[in-house]
This record gives C-alpha cells, structure tokens and sequence, in this order.
C-alpha cells in the first residue's frame, strides 16, 4: 500500500445540542487528526514537488498530518449517503455560513451554528480537512503539517519574493509573509545587501530602491529592533496604501504539495474503506451504510485550489476512482492556487493594487480546451474524461474585475467558448466577492458603502442542481454568464459610456489586466526562478466586463429578486479609502449605490437614476414584483421555495410611499 491513513478522533459530540433536523434527525460533530504516510517512490505521490527531498520514517514513507471536523447524521442510514466538503479558507471553515445562513464558526457545535439546517435537513455528512501546509495555528484554523525540504541535510535555497501593503500608519516591522497567520520563508541570509527591497504607489509605477542601510531584516520586540530572518524591519514606517516588494533568496520550501493528495487520500478513505491502518473504524460507515457520493465546494482561495485539483489530475484516487462526482467553485475567477510549488504561497492572489504579478492567473482558464491565441498552448481544466466532476461554477461581479472571471467562459483573445459538457458557469450578477447573509453594507471601509447582496440562496438552488445532476442525469439549467456576441461582454470602456453620471461616483477605467508572464524555464515543474516575473506586454489576455443599464446594473447573469427590482445600483468595484493608492481598486469589495428615495432627492442631487418612488409607488407593488421575480427562479430551479418566501419576507420590510 502506497498510502497509509490513521484516524485521531479526540472530539466526539452531539452537533446543535442534540437538535433533528427533519427526518434526518440529530447530528454529531467528530474532530482530530488525520495522520498520513505515503510513498514518496509511487506514481500517486511523485508528482509532488519537493516530496524527493522530504525526511522518511523508517519505512521509507513520508509522513505529514491534518486537522480535520465531521459534522454527520447520528444515524448514518438516515443522511443521503453523499459528504459535502468544504474546502477551507486559509484554514476557516465558510460552507455553514454561506449554505446554511449560520453564525461564522471555525469549531462549529452550537445551535446558531446549524443557521436554516439546509444541508443537515438535507443530509449531508460535511467534511473540513487541512490543507495549506504554511498556516500557522490559530482560532481553531484547519492547519495541515508537511516536511520541510531539504538537500540531503543541507539548506535548499532559492528566489522568493514578498510584497507588503498596510492600510494603517505606525507600522514599521512585518513577518515576510506578510500577515500573522502565514509562516515566512525565512531568509538565507540577514545582510540587507543581498535582496532588494522597492516601494511604488501604484503597480503600474516604477520600481524606487530602498537603501540597504535603510532597512533590516528585524523585528520588534518590545519596542526594539532584534535580528530576525522572517521579518521585514522599515525605521521609518509602511506608507498606507503603497506597494512594499522585497525579493530575497529564501530558505527551507515547505513541501506543500502534499495538501492535495491528503484531501484525494481522506475522501478516498471515507468512501471506500471500513478502518484505517490501525483499525479504527471508518466514521462514515456504518451496518452497510456508507457515501455513494461526494461532492467539494470552495469559496475563493478554495475555489482556485479545487480548479487546480482536477486540473492537476487529483480527482482520480491511487485506484483510478472518482474521487468527487461534483465541484462547485465558488468566486474564484479565472485562477487556480499556486500550492505545488517550491517556495509556493497559496495565500495570495492576483488583484488591480495587490500582490498584482503573483502567480494563478496563467493559461489554461477554461474548463473547455482551447488554443492560446498567444502563446500557442493547448490545454483546459477538464481533460480527464474518466475521473473529471462535474462542476457548477459561481462568480460575482467583483471577479470580472479583480479575478479576470471572463477568461472562464471566453478565450485569450474575449471570443465566447463552448460550455464543456460537463460544466456550467454561473454569473451572481451585481454582487460582490464577500456575500456574508448575516451582514450589511459596510461604512468607511472603502470610498462607497460595500455591496450587501446576499446571493447564499443560489447557492443552495445550485447545491440541489448539482445533485441531481450527479445522481441520475438530469440536465442542469444553461451557464448564466456575459457574452461577447450579445455584446453583454465588453471592454471596460464600453460599460463606462452606459454607466450612469451618479454624483460622486467614477466608473473604473480597467479591470486587473494580465499579460503572459515569465517566471522561468522550470515553472511547469513547479520552481519560479524570475522574481518579480517578466511580462511581455505585447500579449495581453482579453479581460471582460459585464454590459450595465442605464441605472448601472448589469444586464447578464443569474439575477436575485433584488437585483431583478432593484432598490440600488449594485456594483462589483470599489475604491481604496487609504492615504496612498486611493485611486486603486478596493480588492473586492463591491459598491451599494441607493437609488434617490423621492424625485424631489433626485432633482435636488442631480442623480439620472429614476427615484423609488417613481419606480414602485408603493410597497405592495414592490412586494408584487419581488414575488414575480422569485417565482420565475423557482421554475428555472434556480431558487428553492423556502427562499423565494424569504425574499418575498424581506421585501415587506421595506417602506414606499403607499
């Protein structure tokens, strides 16, 4: 056996007090360890960078460890025989918050943890495992511990970069990876000569040295500086808002690759095997009850790491069986997590102002095979007929322009692509990155109130498409996304012409642009050896963005009621509210722009939008149009009925004019 799992399970407790959930009845949440040891020699785990470099045990295996959580029915024959995992982000658990409507918990075990019960009332047994290897523990973070690398004993070394952007003034001392729940790549060496370290205000400025004298690898302890190979130390502070680089060679790369053949290895266990090498039976199996099925859904950093999952080859197990029948990426854009790599850092992405040259967003973007228009690549992210999921794809708004979503669905040059016949690509239309449906528009954060769409309940509506999809074949509804030849896909530049002149407000002039990169002979193999990476601005990949109407909303997608009978303009951008860089984009938050109440605010403001008043009349008639909406969704099985209620609940709480 070339894998061999051992289950730790410390915690073992009944889920929301004891609570039923339908006919399911009541769950219990287990929590431990799951300990790996793999052969480092088989074709299932060579494919590893860095796995030839670990330390072996005395049987020549590799050993790493994860935490992992299970929420299942007590009564395993009363649950659907089906895991739902939810890949974490940077170790946070989301699925609960984001399917379930729940309270936020990394430990999830009280009653406002369960929220609406959907996937309990569903019957669901749901998985977290850990998988970034470079998390630190840490408010009950899902961590992953992998081996460090190294040359036969000796130090294996190489090129790192680190960028730092600080919304705060006063700070002078950063961990190189840049935040406090991130290992740092220490450095090989302490003598500042030897990296160098630049600031800009904006990505597109031009690169301005900071003295070697100047800076220290240092940090602050108790108020003074102390030689330390894992932080960045800068006398004179961080200047909010402006990009920070240091390129360095760094030391020790953690073997990080393993995070993906732990996941294929635990689900491969839970579905298929009775007990563990030790003995300990197998939680999810029980008296011939086992999981017919298993489906994974990832938000953002995990979305990208299940597109690069399958595109990897991970979906088939060391047996050649499938390891999910179904993936949900949800707002991941066009990237894929940059985890098997040597000096790898998953943690960060590519946006408009921030960590802009790291890599992710590198062709192939599709799930359908294409030709790269510019570099002459053949390739997609569904290749593997025998093994590929199937796969409902989501995104908001803010990944057209931070995340480059329309690669997805159209080629290198903006050209429209065939659906691949086992996926669909869902546009969320208006919203942005972060639909928390327990929060509201935030204040202050960015140069506009945040975007406060909750779009949890097309997420659930799709959970039930992918369902039935996997399960007996029934044909999901078509991919709801921009397109190029109904010109509901266009150049930014196009979208400003039509979008409104709200007082105060400036439309973006570009999204996150991207140019094909160059970070060295070896990237396929998972080394970078050009930091910060060449771009060759003579070929850049056609970024698209959603057509708006004359009030600012976008015309294509998968529309909530809300956005179907808006109150607002609802956008994807944001701008920066720090003292440098306040022109960029603000990541991805979206904008909530309320349509003027009377037309008497209107005429007084200057705002061309059509007022409330004017739009509804009334409450009731608000209310009427909401439903309608609702309605529509239901029979395209794009919204559960107990969701079109809710809308219809919500929008009773607003008040126009009667």
């Amino acid at each position: 056996m070339d894998t061999q799992v051992r289950l730790n399970i410390s915690t073992r407790e009944a889920f929301a007090e004891g609570l039923a959930f339908d006919d399911v009845g009541p769950y219990e949440r287990l929590a431990g360890e799951v300990a790996f040891a793999v052969d480092p020699e088989s074709p299932h785990h060579a494919m590893v960078v860095d796995i030839e470099n670990a330390p072996r045990n005395a049987d020549g295996l590799v050993e790493f460890a994860t935490d992992f959580t299970i929420l299942k029915p007590v009564e395993l024959s009363r649950g659907n025989r089906r895991i739902f995992y939810d890949v974490n982000n940077r170790g946070n658990l989301r699925a609960l918050q984001f399917f379930n409507d729940a309270v936020h918990s990394n430990e999830p075990s009280a009653t406002e943890h369960a929220g609406n019960g959907f996937l309990m009332r569903r019957g669901y047994s749901v998985v977290w495992s850990g998988w970034q290897g470079d998390l630190i523990p840490g408010d009950g973070r899902q961590t992953m511990r992998v081996p460090t690398a190294t040359d036969n004993g000796r130090d294996i070394t190489g090129v790192t970069r680190s960028e730092f952007i600080v919304d705060a003034p006063g700070v002078t001392s950063l961990p190189l990876s840049s935040n406090d729940y991130t290992v740092s790549y220490e450095a090989a060496t302490v003598d500042s000569s030897q990296a160098t370290f630049t600031v800009r205000e904006y990505e597109r400025d031009e690169r301005r040295v900071i003295a070697p004298d100047a800076w220290r690898f240092a940090n602050l302890v108790d108020g003074a500086p102390v030689e330390s190979a894992a932080h960045c130390y800068l006398p004179e502070g961080f200047r909010p808002g402006w990009i920070y680089e240091l390129v360095y060679e760094a030391k020790n790369p953690l073997v990080l690759g393993l995070g993906f053949t732990g996941l294929r290895d635990l689900i491969s266990f839970l579905r298929h095997d009775e007990r563990d090498a030790d003995g300990t039976p197998n939680p999810l199996r029980d008296n011939g009850n086992g999981v017919d099925r298993a489906y994974a859904w990832g938000r953002s950093q995990s979305g990208r790491y299940l597109r690069e999952f399958v595109y990897q080859g991970y979906n088939a197990d060391s047996k050649g069986r499938r390891v999910f029948e179904g993936i949900s990426p949800h707002v991941s854009g066009g990237g894929r997590v940059i985890v098997n790599f040597r000096f790898g850092q998953p943690g960060r992405h590519s946006r408009e102002h921030t960590d802009h040259l790291y890599p992710g967003d590198q062709f192939p973007f599709a799930y359908s095979t294409t030709t790269d228009a510019l570099t002459g690549k053949t390739d997609g992210l569904l290749k593997r007929p025998d093994t590929d999921p199937l796969v409902i794809h989501t995104h908001t708004s803010a990944e057209y322009w931070e995340r480059r979503a329309s690669l997805v669905h159209t080629d290198s040059l903006g050209a429209d692509i065939p659906d691949h016949e086992r996926a669909r690509v869902f546009f969320f239309t208006g919203s942005q990155h972060n639909a928390d449906p327990l929060a509201g528009p935030k204040i202050g954060a960015a140069r506009h109130p945040s975007n406060p769409l909750n779009t949890t309940p097309l997420l659930r509506a799709l959970l039930d498409v992918l369902d039935a999809w996997a399960t007996d074949g029934t044909a999901p509804p078509d991919s709801r996304a921009p397109r190029r030849d109904d010109e509901t896909a266009v150049d930014a530049s196009v979208a400003s012409d039509v979008f409104p002149k709200i007082p105060g407000v400036d439309h973006p002039q570009h999204p996150n642009r991207v140019f094909v990169q160059d970070h060295g002979p070896d990237y396929d193999a998972g080394l970078m050896a050009i930091e910060p990476p060449g771009e060759d601005h003579s070929r850049e990949y056609a970024v698209l963005l959603p057509q708006v109407d004359s009030d600012g909303n976008e015309v294509a997608g998968l529309k909530t009621p809300q956005v179907e009978v808006p109150l607002a303009t609802y956008t994807g951008w944001n701008y920066r509210v720090t003292e440098g860089a306040n022109n960029a984009l603000a990541g991805l938050t979206g904008s909530h722009l309320p349509f003027p109440a009377t037309d008497a605010e209107r005429v007084s403001s200057g705002d061309p939008r059509r007022s409330i008043d004017e739009r509804y009349g009334s409450t009731a008639r608000y209310v009427r149009l909401i439903a309608l909406a609702a309605q529509r969704l239901v029979e395209q099985r794009l919204l559960l009925e107990e969701d079109a209620d809710r809308y219809v609940e919500l929008a009773m709480q607003q008040r126009i004019r009667a």
